[in-house]
């Protein structure tokens, strides 16, 4: 039986603010039926901090050192904590919520999505699998997350590999429509992250950067010979083919279309008003 097809977009590397108005307009153009289901790969520049859309960035989030390492900030239109997207491959999928192999649930819709993810580290090498909070205290701990660091903890379904984080991602709903977007980390500096959040004090961040060690981890820390963006790109496409069983075929934004994203990011996602409304 063929495949189902699949739009794939690479749109390389882009600003923080373009980012997200084309991930929200692929979600508005699939809601409206002009797209089929999609899967796009991205990459930031300048590197970015994002922050989840209910954050609090005047409590949570260092500006000061924000601009010190000349990052871009967005706020957002998923939930979660804050990300530090530099040496990565982020992706996001947008289907909708009726699609026929959608469950209805958040996090098992979550699951299904993240098999494509699951299919690319194991293209890589890796063996990866999914983090499934098993006490009482795991679950409690994912509805009161202590730190602002969206890797510091996985969540239901979140994959890991030698029980370490290596994939964060964030999901809304929206117009009868899933986004889920997220960062498969190939590297990491650490201490850049560390130095962008807010913290009561010294010794707080020095705990909790010791225990960020031992809960996620980048994939070239778990692998003999690094991995390229480009690697990674043809094993995370090959991964989601694999893991939803589509076919993927390439897309390239028209002209229009590129102008509406262009005027989105602009008037919403480059704002104060949408940047630090919380």
């Amino acid at each position: 039986m063929a495949k189902e097809v699949w739009r794939f977009i690479d749109s390389g590397q882009c600003s923080p603010a373009y980012n997200m108005a084309l991930d929200e307009a692929l979600l508005e153009w699939h809601s409206e039926g002009k797209i089929p289901p999609t899967i796009r790969f991205y990459g930031w520049d300048p590197p970015t901090l994002s922050v989840g859309y209910f954050q609090k960035v005047e409590k949570e989030i260092n500006m000061e050192a924000v601009k010190k390492y000349g990052l871009g900030f967005v706020r957002r239109p998923t939930g979660g904590r804050g990300v530090l997207h530099d040496m990565e491959l982020t992706y996001s999928v947008i289907v909708s919520e009726e699609h026929p192999e959608m469950p209805k649930t958040v996090t098992e819709a979550y699951r299904v999505i993240s098999e494509g993810i699951l299919e690319g580290f194991k293209n890589l090498g890796l063996d990866a699998y999914f983090a499934i909070p098993r006490t009482e205290e795991e679950k409690q701990g994912l509805k009161n997350p202590r730190s602002a660091v969206c890797f510091d903890a996985p969540s239901w379904y979140e994959l890991v590999v030698e029980g370490r984080k290596v994939a964060g991602s964030a999901q809304t709903r929206q117009k009868g429509v899933i986004l889920q977007h997220g960062s498969i980390l190939l590297d990491l500096n650490e201490d850049m992250l560390f130095d962008l959040f807010k913290y009561s004090n010294e010794r707080v961040r020095e705990r909790m950067q010791k225990a960020f060690k031992n809960k996620a981890v980048a994939a070239n820390e778990l692998r003999d010979k690094p991995v390229t963006i480009d690697e990674a790109r043809v094993a995370f496409k090959e991964g989601f083919e694999k893991g939803l069983d589509i076919e993927l075929q390439e897309y390239f934004l028209t002209e229009e279309e590129t102008e509406y994203v262009e005027k989105l990011a602009k008037e919403k996602y480059e704002s104060d008003d949408w940047n630090f409304k919380r």
